[in-house]
């Protein structure tokens, strides 16, 4: 039986890694979007922080420098800590968690306000709900499944 918390050296991954490369990898293409003027209309009116960022991912997702940089850092979170069973599964089940802390932000707080530092719209709260549920479930799921697989060795 092999370690859950050492890093993978063989060619198979566990399906709990294989979904947080992906999701890992989806962060990444995004934050990379994120500064690609034509992909993110409004580029010019990209800030740092804030929301009065014009910049609009796929002309749908409000974005500014520090948005862009979170989903740059969340993918490569994710890519690294997919390296092993235990990491995989942290990233997915707390980064979702995470995800869904920043939905209930996004829906308490003033979109015009200071408050919207990162910033945030309606599409992009949805979005994190749906990501943050996602990851959570995907975190529960497929590491409980690897995980009766390896106890019942």
């Amino acid at each position: 039986m092999s370690n859950m918390n050492t890093p993978h050296t063989g060619t198979a991954r566990s399906a709990v890694q294989v979904a947080a490369l992906i999701v890992g990898a989806v962060f990444l293409l995004a934050g990379v979007l994120g500064f690609i003027p034509g992909i993110t209309t409004g580029y010019r009116a990209m800030v740092f922080i804030g929301h009065h960022s014009g910049a609009m991912l796929l002309g749908i997702f409000q974005v500014s420098i520090l948005h862009n940089i979170v989903h740059l850092i969340y993918g490569i979170a994710g890519i690294v800590l997919s390296r092993t069973w235990s990491g995989a599964r942290y990233f997915l089940i707390c980064g979702g968690a995470i995800y869904l802390l920043l939905w209930l932000y996004g829906l308490i707080i003033d979109q015009a306000s200071a408050a919207n530092f990162v910033p945030v719209n309606t599409a992009d709260n949805w979005l994190h709900f749906v990501l943050g549920l996602g990851m959570v479930v995907l975190g529960l799921a497929l590491a409980r499944g690897t995980a009766k697989s390896k106890s019942s060795r």
